[in-house]
């Protein structure tokens, strides 16, 4: 499918390209675009200027601007990024994470992250905003690296013959 507009609902495809995409209750394997709109749909890979997901799933996003609501994603890069009620693997935004809102997510990654009430195991930033509660600071993972290499070599010395 090629084409400026592109709306699918209720569908399957393998590849959507086209500048704004609109895709409803479908499955899709890769979607590329300028604008992408995704509302209760799953994609592979997403790949565009502006994405916007709404009660979605995408296995690996990358935009210059994501928002992404009621979403679930592996892998999300980034420049700035916009989570609300959000599950997310990896997020890497190179300019901001921001309005980080009731979320959960694995690795934040950005120069400035805004958040309220979200929960992440590890964040790297510059500047860090909000209510934001973290597993993982950068002395407890400097303790559980050096503790799980330790035990790996351990184990490695014990098994070698």
């Amino acid at each position: 499918m090629n084409k400026e507009t592109v709306v699918l609902e209720k569908g399957e495809a393998q590849v959507v390209e086209g500048e704004f995409i609109n895709i409803k209750q479908s499955s899709v394997r890769s979607v590329e675009g300028g604008h992408v709109e995704m509302h209760q749909a799953c994609a592979l890979t997403v790949d565009g200027e502006k994405v916007d997901i709404t009660q979605s799933a995408a296995c690996v996003l990358k935009a210059q601007d994501a928002y992404l609501n009621n979403a679930i994603s592996m892998i999300s890069v980034s420049g700035d990024a916009s989570l609300q009620t959000t599950c997310s693997l990896v997020t890497v935004a190179g300019e901001s994470i921001s309005r980080v809102s009731r979320s959960a997510v694995g690795i934040m990654v950005s120069d400035r992250i805004e958040a309220e009430n979200t929960t992440s195991l590890l964040m790297l930033a510059r500047n860090v905003e909000g209510n934001v509660k973290t597993v993982l600071d950068w002395r407890s993972a400097l303790a559980f690296g050096a503790a799980f290499g330790g035990v790996f070599g351990l184990f490695k010395l014990l098994t070698k013959k």
